[in-house]
């Protein structure tokens, strides 16, 4: 057991009179920062690729486009959403989002071509909507 004991502490003391290794050099940094420039080179191809591929549109909007919209409170708004060649009267509300009313593209006159109040269906529709709900 003796014998062991001196032989372990005789390995422990070479082992730690050998002469500490070097930190990291200059080369390794520049490796690391040359690695780092590629990857991130890599990920922007990939987004420029991906940008080309889907016509310059963004992810998600699939052909809708938003006409407008109205908060009609905090957290309750109607928003006019185009879809290919409908308008779509759409009511969102926490939790939920709801059709109110589809018309065709451009039924709506605009608002420079409107006379008044009277000629303009949509809102009289949506006035209407509204005092329904008020009454429910």
């Amino acid at each position: 057991m003796l014998h062991f004991l001196t032989l372990f502490l005789a390995s422990t003391y070479a082992m730690a009179s050998d002469t500490p290794s070097p930190g990291l050099g200059f080369g390794s940094y520049v490796q690391a920062g040359l690695a780092l420039a590629l990857i991130v080179a890599a990920l922007a191809g990939t987004a420029w690729v991906a940008r080309k591929l889907s016509g310059g549109k963004g992810f998600g909007h699939g052909g809708m486009k938003v006409i407008g919209g109205v908060a009609l409170g905090p957290r309750e708004r109607i928003v006019l959403v185009e879809i290919g060649d409908d308008w779509l009267v759409i009511g969102i509300v926490p939790g939920q989002i709801r059709t109110l009313h589809r018309m065709s593209k451009g039924s709506l006159l605009a608002p420079e071509e409107a006379s008044g109040e009277a000629d303009k269906p949509f809102a009289q529709w949506l006035k209407s909507v509204t005092e329904r709900r008020r009454n429910d």
